[in-house]
């Protein structure tokens, strides 16, 4: 089935499905072989008070838009929005904008949620917006982050430079094991 075109398959489509897996597994073969490819570091690109970051894929749980519901936590500090009721899980929902002292994040149709993945500490955090995947070559990483206007160097992880384009590390790990995040009681 070596170079079928596609289009001759419209009409089959177990064979397109089939054709379609080759080719991928093909081209995914070959990206792994390659030494000058190098390997690269993918992120999930967010947008927080105005500025852009980065979150390691391996920290990201998933991503949501903000649940319907949220329940409010008596006794709870300002910047924990309350519980949401997930596929059955309760997920607290953390406003990062306000647990950082950069405002609080806005309601809007782009307003997203990132689930932390983190073994033992449950986590939503919620953002102003989620861009998409982000693939760096390892040689873009610098460990110096730069000054941020959202005041979250404390939790920053390095950044990659492309060009002109800064995109700072927010490293969500060191996040929830911060001091500070421990102290979520008012």
């Amino acid at each position: 089935m070596d170079d079928v075109p596609l289009k001759s398959l419209r009409d089959r489509p177990f064979e397109l499905l089939t054709e379609l897996e080759r080719r991928c597994r093909a081209v995914t073969a070959q990206v792994g072989q390659d030494p000058a490819l190098g390997s690269e570091w993918v992120g999930v690109a967010l947008r927080l008070a105005g500025e852009l970051f980065l979150a390691a894929r391996e920290e990201t749980r998933e991503v949501l838009s903000v649940p319907p519901a949220v329940t409010r936590v008596p006794g709870a500090k300002s910047w924990i929005r309350g519980l949401a009721n997930v596929r059955g899980q309760l997920l607290p929902i953390i406003d990062l904008r306000q647990f950082i002292g950069s405002g609080t994040a806005p309601a809007s149709r782009n307003t997203r949620i990132i689930v932390v993945n983190h073994r033992e500490i449950p986590a939503g955090l919620l953002v102003d917006e989620v861009l998409g995947f982000r693939r760096f070559a390892d040689n873009e990483f610098t460990g110096e982050a730069p000054p941020t206007v959202a005041r979250c160097e404390r939790y920053l992880a390095g950044c990659f430079r492309r060009g002109q384009e800064q995109w700072p590390v927010l490293s969500l790990r060191s996040i929830l094991e911060s001091q500070a995040f421990a102290e979520a009681a008012a």
